[in-house]
């Protein structure tokens, strides 16, 4: 089987696992169905939904009165929401994204693009239209080979920065990545798709030697590109500092997400999948 099968494959396994996922949380099941219509929200379609009760602050006119007269409740009537919404995807193909802290293990990109691919898998199942940037978001599972055929191209720098290029006004976009690079251009790509009215999700992965730094004496830290290196003679030394500082970076990531209206989670490769996929998933319906 060739790579770009295996990934396929692999992502192919892990969107078909969502489904037992969602029957586990049933508080998702009344949101999270994938039909002919795409993904069921409330909105400003033409198919009836469901009645739910009205909340303060629900406009008078939003009430159903017919149904409200039936209990000593007032219910509103819901539509379903049915226009596909554009979604792009960003995953990191840097060299840092190369990083395994075990041999065994798989890398930190492989992780990255099967997370990816299972998304697009799942929206593209429920209607909605996928890219990854500098692409044309396309509904259709053909548009899984072009996904497959772009994220085989690797990128040469240490880190990477996220690309908003193509990015569809008021769309969604996911971003996966370590973002163990400078935070900078990842502000600069969330502003920028802020402006647009983009909403998304910052994913991070790490490898779990890169959350519980378990180095001691004599290491050589260096860059998968080999640009950054730092020789100690006692890396113990170092953990509290490390720990520190990574805990310093996903709060700012955290709140920069929170900021920009988008949402951050930090997965790392020695959990399973799809707790991470779930989570995507559910961020981009609007949770948390």
């Amino acid at each position: 089987m060739s790579i770009s099968a295996d990934l396929r494959a692999r992502a192919e396994t892990l969107g078909q696992s969502l489904p037992a996922l969602l029957a586990e949380a049933e508080h998702l099941a009344a949101t999270l169905m994938l039909g002919e219509h795409g993904r069921r929200r409330a909105g400003q379609g033409d198919e009836f939904w469901q009645y739910r009760p009205a909340h303060a602050g629900d406009p008078t006119r939003a009430i159903d009165w017919r149904r409200s007269a039936l209990s000593d409740a007032h219910f509103v009537r819901q539509r379903e929401w049915q226009a596909a919404q554009s979604v792009t995807l960003w995953i990191d193909g840097a060299r840092s994204m190369t990083f395994t802290g075990e041999t065994a293990r798989a890398p930190k990109r492989d992780r990255a693009r099967v997370l990816g691919l299972a998304l697009a898998v799942l929206l593209l199942r429920g209607g909605e239209r996928v890219g990854l940037s500098g692409m044309t978001p396309k509904p259709g599972r053909a548009q899984l080979l072009a996904l497959l055929e772009t994220l085989e191209a690797d990128e040469t720098a240490d880190y990477g920065a996220p690309d908003v290029a193509g990015m569809v006004s008021h769309g969604r976009a996911v971003f996966i990545s370590d973002f163990l690079g400078k935070l900078d251009p990842v502000e600069a790509s969330l502003t920028a798709a802020a402006d647009r009215g983009v909403r998304g999700v910052l994913l991070q992965v790490l490898d779990p030697a890169e959350e519980d730094f378990p180095y001691q004496g004599r290491t050589i830290f260096e860059s998968m590109q080999g640009s950054i290196r730092h020789e100690t003679q006692s890396a113990g030394d170092l953990r509290d500092r490390y720990l520190a500082r990574l805990a310093e970076r996903k709060d700012h990531l955290t709140r920069l997400a929170a900021a920009m209206g988008w949402h951050y989670h930090c997965h790392h490769t020695g959990q399973q999948a799809q707790s991470a996929l779930l989570w995507a998933y559910r961020a981009l319906e609007g949770g948390k």
